[in-house]
């Protein structure tokens, strides 16, 4: 069933943290079905999932693995048995897997080591080769990133984000979606994005076109911060210059601009848009970086492997609360504990997720080879692009902004064609993009043209 969708960006007001789903602004129409999805999303089931990760003592990468109750093997088993649960209750509809490797001696890893992602696929009923993924990472650190002993809790960094994609896996594995949803928890991060890493050259070497990866990693919403005047948002964190760029590619950049428009920046501007339609008292700052100062998540392997990737984190994070031992000193409390972590926040976060994944998985792909022609010297702007190939595909909308506007300002829907001209719109005055909608009215991410002649 497609459901429909009118994507119209709306401003959101910071308000205390509250349920943030089912907004529906006048003269906007959403789809009921992505309305219902996010009502389906439970702080009880996330704060469960946290506190079960957390009563593993330690998910240190380097941990025991065949403890059923301590260290990151019991984490991995626990989260392969609740991704075969969710799927027993969709009749089989998730294949659930564990992607096993030896990961060989490293920076932080001082022996040859197992390490596993536990990977839950929804495969699309009618465009199944394009995928979208989102993942957090299960392992946890305490103080020392090899430490194997110490209890390394690890609520938000990064069971938060853990708790979201199982969520996520349950309530949207009820539903039908053109394309493929993965739900992923991978191994290693604090020890170098390593099962990120796996994940992502696997896809190259198996040519999987991963259409976008979502890494939701330190979304607990810590409650030191719960007055902060942007609590009731999330950041999402986005590159521009891609890091696959060719030097061909960076000289026509330097040359007619795009540094801000890159496939990860279009992929933000969807998520913010989608989760201003969907949700209330709650917003997306998209940040335009890779990621952090002096950090890095698993959505960096794929941006460097040429995959649409971005990070999604809590505003204001507390690193006493974060890579820290368990411990009280100078009567101030360390450790990454559950106590510290907002459940309704994290749920809020869900929601952008889920509702952004479900918008891109009901669309059409993303228009490919747009381009903006620049055979002659005119007022005009020349448009071309390939024809996409859903059967219900409706046409394609034409959309434009200043040079200086962060998001895309103006839109006019062109039809079923591969070419559009622009009349009296210089190029030069203009950044202008191109989306595929089907007849549902549900659009893709925009696809921003480089020059041909």
């Amino acid at each position: 069933m497609k459901f429909r969708s009118i994507i119209a960006v709306s401003l959101i007001l910071i308000l205390p943290v509250v349920s943030a789903f089912a907004q529906k602004s006048k003269g906007e129409k959403l789809n009921p079905e992505i309305s219902s999805m996010l009502k389906e999303i439970s702080a009880k089931n996330i704060e469960t999932t946290i506190r079960k990760l957390v009563s593993f003592g330690t998910r240190n990468t380097l941990s025991e693995q065949n403890n059923p109750t301590r260290g990151i093997g019991a984490a991995r088993d626990y989260l392969f048995a609740e991704f075969q649960k969710i799927s027993q209750n969709c009749g089989g509809c998730l294949q659930v897997e564990k992607q096993t490797f030896l990961q060989p001696k490293a920076t932080r890893i001082p022996e040859p080591t197992n390490l596993t992602n536990v990977v839950a696929t929804l495969r699309g009923t009618s465009d199944p080769t394009r995928v979208y993924i989102v993942s957090g990472h299960y392992d946890s650190m305490c103080s020392s990133p090899t430490d194997a002993k110490c209890d390394a809790p690890g609520a938000n960094d990064d069971a938060s984000g853990v708790a979201a994609v199982l969520e996520m896996a349950r309530v949207m594995s009820k539903r039908k979606f053109d394309a493929t949803i993965v739900f992923m928890a991978v191994a290693g991060e604090e020890q170098g994005l390593l099962g990120a890493t796996y994940f992502a050259k696997q896809a190259v070497e198996n040519k999987m076109n991963i259409e976008a990866m979502f890494t939701n990693d330190i979304i607990g919403g810590v409650l030191s911060y719960k007055n902060a005047a942007d609590r009731n948002s999330v950041r999402v964190f986005a590159e521009g210059v891609p890091s696959n760029e060719t030097e061909a590619e960076g000289n026509t950049r330097r040359s007619v601009g795009g540094e801000n428009d890159s496939p990860s920046r279009q992929l933000a501007r969807f998520v913010k848009e989608t989760a201003d339609r969907y949700l209330k008292n709650f917003t997306v700052q998209i940040i335009y970086r890779r990621d952090r100062y002096l950090r890095g998540g698993d959505h960096i392997p794929f941006l460097e492997r040429g995959f649409s990737a971005v990070r999604f984190t809590e505003p204001h994070e507390d690193y006493t609360h974060q890579h820290q031992n368990v411990r009280t000193e100078n009567n101030i409390q360390y450790g990454d504990l559950p106590e510290f972590v907002d459940f309704g926040y994290v749920a809020n976060v869900t929601r952008v997720n889920a509702a952004s994944l479900a918008a891109l998985a009901l669309a059409p792909a993303k228009p490919k080879n747009v381009s903006i022609v620049t055979a002659r010297l005119t007022n005009d702007t020349d448009l071309k692009w390939d024809a996409n190939i859903e059967a219900d595909l409706a046409g394609y909308e034409v959309v434009w902004r200043d040079t200086t506007s962060p998001v895309w300002t103006n839109s006019v829907f062109v039809g079923n064609v591969t070419t559009y001209t622009a009349k009296e719109m210089s190029k030069d005055n203009y950044f202008f993009g191109i989306r595929a909608v089907d007849k549902a009215g549900n659009k893709s991410p925009v696809s921003f043209p480089k020059p041909v002649r």
